[in-house]
Order: C-alpha cells, then sequence, then structure tokens
C-alpha cells in the first residue's frame, strides 16, 4: 500500500504546484498620502498603458498609434526580450492621480476632428476601425493588469484584464460586443467611444506589520461613455459620447475623462492580490476536470501497454533461448529473425541525426522551462519572462544539439561531419527564422506594435550566430571524439528481404496511428494554450501543463515502442525514421486541430491576420514535431538495444 500512496501523494503535490507557488513579478511597493512620502513610500500613482490588441485580428497595436490622450513626457519601462517578441509595447499615460486623493469626472484632454481636416478624418477612421473590431485596452498600476470586472451568466464574475475602446450598433439596431451593456447604446450604424473611467483602486495598510504606507492588492475600472460638451463643461452622468458611422461633414469632439475610488480591504494579500483575476478566468472547472479525465485514461492506457509488452516480451526471450539451450533446429521466426539487420543504417541518416540533435535541444529546453514556470518563476506578473526564458536555454543548449547529432550520425556510419554541424546549427533554426522573418515584415507592414525593431532581429541573429552556431560545433566536436554506439548484436552484408505486410504492418498506417495517442493526452491543455495566445487570456496553470507534459513523453514513448514491436515481429526492420515519424505524427495533429480552432473558435478576419496566424502556428508545430520524435525515436532505440542483448544470438 506504501507505493500507491506516495504516488497519489507525489501526484496531489504536482498538482498543488499550478497554483501554490505563484510568485509576482515585482517586490512591493508602498503608497503613502501626500505629505507623508518617504523614500520607500511615494505619493504618486501612475497608470500605465500596453498595446491593444482584438479578437478579431492578429494585429496589435501600440497605444499611441490610436488618437488617444498622449503624456507630455513619455517614459517607457525597459522591456525584456519575450516581451519585445510577443509585441508588449508599454509606455506612461496621461492618467495620474495621487494615493487616497478620490477624483471625480476629471478631464484628461480633448481630441477633435475636423471634417475637412484629411489628416484629422484618417485617426477618426482608425479609430472607428478599431472599435469595429474590438479592440482592447490593457491597462497597468503597481505592475497588476487593470481589470473590468462584469457579471456573465450563472451570477458568475468573469474579471477581464483589459477593457475595449468602444463599441458598435448595426444598421439593423443590433448591438456589438459591449454595446450589450448600456441601453442608451441603441441609435441604429451608430459607434460609441468609452472615454470615461471610473477607476477603483484596493488597498491594505501596513500598520500591524513590518513596513510603512499601504499596497495595492486591487485595480477595476468600468468603462463609460458620455458626451461632454468641452474640457470645461463635463457632465458625468448625461447621454452617450456618439459617433455617426457615416455623417462626415460634423465636427466631432471627444473628451477623455476619469474617476477614481480608493477603497481599504484588509482580507486580501498583496501576494494573492492576482487571485481574483485568474480564479474568474472562463472554464475553469471544466479544465480541472478534463485535465484529470484525462490523465485517469492516459494513465490506464500506459499501464495497459506496459503490462502487454513486459508479459509479451518475457514470453518470446524465454522462448528464443529455450530453443537455443536445447539446439533446436527449427527455424528462428518472429522478431529474432531480423537480428542481422535491424541496425542496419537508415537512409537519409544525415537529415535524421539533425532532427534528433535539434529535438534533444528543444526537449530540455521545454523541459527547464516548465519546469521553472511550474516553481512560479515565470508567472503572469513577470512579464515576458517565459519567452525569454525559452529563447535564451535554446541559445545556451546548442552544446547537447550538437554532440547527439554528431554522435547519432557517427554511428550510422557517416562521414560528412562538416555537413552534418552545418546542418545542425542552420536547418531549422533557418527555416524557424525565414518563417519569424516573413510574418514579421507582413507586421512592419501593417504598422503593428507586435513589429520586432530591427535592433532586436539583429540581436537575435547575434545570439544564434555568436553563441549558439559556436556552442554547436563544440559539441558536435565532443560527438565526432567518441566512439560510435556499440549495437548488441552484428549486421549481416546482405540486406534481408521483407516479406509483404499487412494493412496494420504497413509504414504509414502505423505511423498516423501512433500519433492518436499521444494527442489524445494534449488537446484539452492545448485548446487552453491557443487561448491564452490568440484569445488573449492568461495561462497560468503550470502545474497542470508540467504533469501534461511528462504524460505526453510516457505515450510518445509507449506508443511507439508498441507499434516498433509489432513490425518487428512482421519482420520490418526498418525502424529508424519509422520510430521518429510515429509519434511525431502528433505534431500533424496539432496543425489539424490548430487548423479546427481557427474556423470554429476565432472571429479572425482579413488576409494579413490568417497569414500570420497560420505562420506562427507552423513554427509551433515544427518545433512540437522535432521533440515528439526525438521522444519517440530515442525510446524505440532504447529498446531495440534492450531486447536484441538480452537474446543469444549465434
Amino acid at each position: 500500500m506504501k507505493a500507491p500512496s506516495r504516488q497519489l501523494l507525489l501526484l496531489a503535490v504536482l498538482l498543488r504546484l499550478s497554483d501554490a507557488f505563484y510568485l509576482p513579478g515585482l517586490a512591493p511597493v508602498s503608497f503613502c498620502q501626500k505629505g507623508e512620502e518617504t523614500e520607500s513610500c511615494k505619493s504618486n500613482i501612475e497608470v500605465f498603458v500596453n498595446r491593444l490588441d482584438s479578437v478579431e485580428s492578429v494585429l496589435p497595436y501600440e497605444y499611441d498609434a490610436f488618437d488617444f490622450c498622449q503624456n507630455e513626457t513619455e517614459k517607457r519601462p525597459s522591456e525584456n526580450l519575450g516581451q519585445v517578441l510577443f509585441g508588449e509595447r508599454i509606455e506612461s499615460s496621461p492618467y495620474k492621480f495621487t494615493f487616497n486623493k478620490p477624483e471625480t469626472c476629471k478631464p484628461i484632454c480633448i481630441k477633435s476632428y475636423e471634417p475637412k481636416d484629411k489628416g484629422s478624418m484618417d485617426k477618426l477612421s482608425f479609430l472607428k476601425k478599431g472599435i469595429l473590431l474590438n479592440y482592447q485596452h490593457h491597462w497597468i498600476v503597481d505592475n497588476m493588469p487593470v481589470s473590468w470586472c462584469y457579471d456573465v451568466e450563472d451570477g458568475q464574475k468573469f474579471c477581464n484584464p483589459g477593457f475595449p475602446i468602444g463599441c458598435f450598433v448595426t444598421q439593423d439596431g443590433h448591438p456589438k460586443d459591449a454595446c450589450v451593456i448600456n441601453s442608451e447604446f441603441n441609435k441604429k450604424n451608430t459607434y460609441y467611444i468609452f472615454n470615461h473611467v471610473d477607476i477603483f483602486i484596493t488597498y491594505h495598510k501596513g500598520t500591524s506589520k513590518d513596513w510603512e504606507g499601504a499596497r495595492l492588492v486591487a485595480a477595476k475600472l468600468v468603462p463609460k461613455s458620455y458626451n461632454h460638451a468641452d474640457l470645461n463643461h463635463r457632465n458625468c452622468d448625461g447621454p452617450p459620447m456618439e459617433i455617426p458611422a457615416e455623417d462626415k461633414d460634423k465636427k466631432i469632439n471627444i473628451v477623455y475623462t476619469y474617476s477614481v475610488t480608493f477603497t481599504e480591504d484588509e482580507k486580501i494579500k498583496w501576494a494573492s492580490r492576482w487571485d481574483y483575476i485568474l480564479e474568474s478566468m472562463p472554464h475553469t472547472n471544466i479544465q480541472w476536470f478534463s485535465i484529470m479525465n484525462s490523465l485517469v485514461i492516459v494513465l490506464f492506457l500506459s499501464g495497459m501497454v506496459a503490462m502487454i509488452m513486459l508479459r509479451t516480451l518475457h514470453k518470446d526471450i524465454a522462448r528464443y533461448n529455450q530453443i537455443d539451450s536445447a539446439e533446436d533446429a527449427q527455424e528462428e521466426f518472429g522478431w529474432k529473425l531480423v537480428h542481422g539487420d535491424i541496425f542496419r543504417p537508415p537512409r537519409k541518416g544525415m537529415l535524421l541525426s539533425v532532427f534528433l540533435g535539434q529535438g534533444t535541444q528543444i526537449f530540455i529546453m521545454m523541459f527547464i522551462t516548465l519546469f521553472l514556470a511550474c516553481l512560479g518563476f515565470l508567472s503572469p506578473a513577470n512579464r515576458g519572462a517565459l519567452m525569454t526564458c525559452a529563447v535564451v536555454l535554446w541559445v545556451l543548449l546548442g552544446t547537447p544539439a550538437g554532440y547527439v547529432s554528431a554522435r547519432m550520425y557517427k554511428t550510422f556510419g557517416g562521414e560528412k561531419w562538416k555537413t552534418n554541424v552545418l546542418l545542425t546549427s542552420f536547418l531549422c533554426p533557418g527555416i524557424v527564422f525565414i518563417d519569424f522573418f516573413i510574418t514579421n515584415l507582413i507586421l512592419w507592414v501593417e504598422g503593428s506594435s507586435a513589429a520586432i525593431p530591427f535592433g532586436t532581429l539583429v540581436a537575435i541573429l547575434a545570439m544564434w550566430f555568436g553563441i549558439s552556431v559556436p556552442l554547436t560545433f563544440v559539441g558536435a566536436y565532443f560527438g565526432f571524439k567518441k566512439r560510435p554506439i556499440d549495437h548488441p548484436v552484428r549486421t549481416n552484408q546482405i540486406p534481408r528481404q521483407i516479406p509483404e505486410q499487412s494493412f496494420f504492418t504497413k509504414p504509414l498506417p502505423g505511423i498516423v496511428m501512433g500519433g492518436i495517442l499521444p494527442f489524445g493526452c494534449i488537446f484539452i491543455q492545448l485548446f487552453f494554450i491557443l487561448n491564452s495566445i490568440w484569445s488573449h487570456q492568461m495561462y497560468y496553470m503550470f502545474g497542470f501543463l508540467f504533469l501534461v507534459f511528462i504524460i505526453l513523453l510516457i505515450t510518445c514513448s509507449e506508443a511507439t515502442i508498441l507499434l516498433c514491436y509489432f513490425h518487428l515481429c512482421a519482420e520490418d526492420y526498418h525502424w529508424w525514421w519509422r520510430s521518429f515519424l510515429t509519434s511525431g505524427f502528433t505534431a500533424v495533429y496539432f496543425f489539424v486541430y490548430a487548423v479546427h480552432y481557427f474556423f470554429s473558435k476565432l472571429q479572425i478576419s482579413g488576409a494579413a491576420s490568417t497569414i500570420l496566424y497560420f505562420g506562427y502556428t507552423l513554427i509551433m508545430v515544427l518545433i512540437f514535431f522535432l521533440f515528439t520524435g526525438t521522444v519517440g525515436f530515442f525510446a524505440c532505440f532504447w529498446f531495440v538495444n534492450k531486447i536484441y542483448s538480452v537474446v543469444k544470438v549465434d
């Protein structure tokens, strides 16, 4: 009973990691009322603004791209590599207030649009386009997203870490998106802009603790629309601000205002201040149940596969050894028949060794990144940390890639070591870079904030050529210095003829079937990952993701070993490429699912957004193909070495 109880305890600990070890990204900041400031306690609260994005478009835009109120002296916090790659562009805003000093209907600026001024009308039409595509603001206060909380079905509250620019009522009077929140948004073919925000700041005081002042534990807002006459004549109870869709001869003045309220709450701790956003994420309960269900099914199937393999193999090995010891003249049968061909080098061994080197690099990178994320070091509060960590690890892991590629290529009997090293360094990273460069070109043409600046592009190339490539050469040097991997049986000079195979033991059906089981254990998690990327929802359950990652490794290994065993029993010894492609085919299912997700879940429109979606998806599919293929190959390689080393061969 002790072993199962230990396993259950380990499982419970791993599951708990998903939310227990959550570390916010920055040290706490204390705030005091004006006149009471000290070095460790400040009174001014600044609102920072991030890029604006939409579920209907893959193109994010900087805050400055829209004609909103600008800060007089703009300052940008330093951004890490991950933030730049994800297109985050954080900058200061004119929304500034003093701690514990309420404000009501305070003006920020006025924006006027003259019908005869082409520049001004272009800005207005871009604003209308943003409203139509439901672009969302993302504001930050004290490194915490300013969320818009509203009621959804079943009396639950959903906190969105963004809020829309405005909303649109169609020609037939149908309110789109956020227009459903107010019955006054009812004029046909009209845009309504949210030019006023009610900000609610919650804090708790450190009077009974060992720190001074107060700490912010929640920042919420409610977007509203008011038609103010001008900066001096404001009405925060009046009718909404309308922008006619077609009346282009009317001058439009938009006055931006805000109100702020402070509330004390001693119950919320600073370390758990993100919880109200994370707990309200949609489908959270479904996710817990679905993942547990998936884990149980996969563990059960893994147990079944392991049991069948062990029992069948044990009988086979006993029978073969018994035949040998009895000096039976009976002809050999089953997988022992192909012992003289099982380690015959594969065709295209160069390409396979390069894929294995890259796959090893990706596997180690994913394992370390997910482990750190599981411990909370790469939490949502630590913006861009996940991507930065992954890129830096990939660059530093060039040595294992070079070593594995060179060692496997030497084992396959290859002699073109220079070509091997160059392909390992440049083939797969080159494909990813070309894809990335083309998508970046489209983003640049569209004027999106996700376009990587030229300097960052040069820095990425410098990391690749200056760090990753030399490390790959170092790994390859040690790999070629080593002896080839010794095989337990000798290879015959003349290849054995493979008998005609049944439909299920032919290569293609086996490869197609091999990817089903691994994909079955990740597709639920995949839905939430794609949601976090394309629907801009926060992903924070890294504990579960790490657990699913481990189960994916086990399932890829077992599915490949099982199918490899069936093919060997059918006297087909071409297992090298098949073992790689069997588990690697999971990536094809990934791609099919991404296509299904695009058409069924997203409302993305426009050629540029579609090209970008599939451009980024192909990068993910290639990385996943190399990773799963490598796992399946090495599991099969270990299995084949093991079974032929325990059988007596003359």
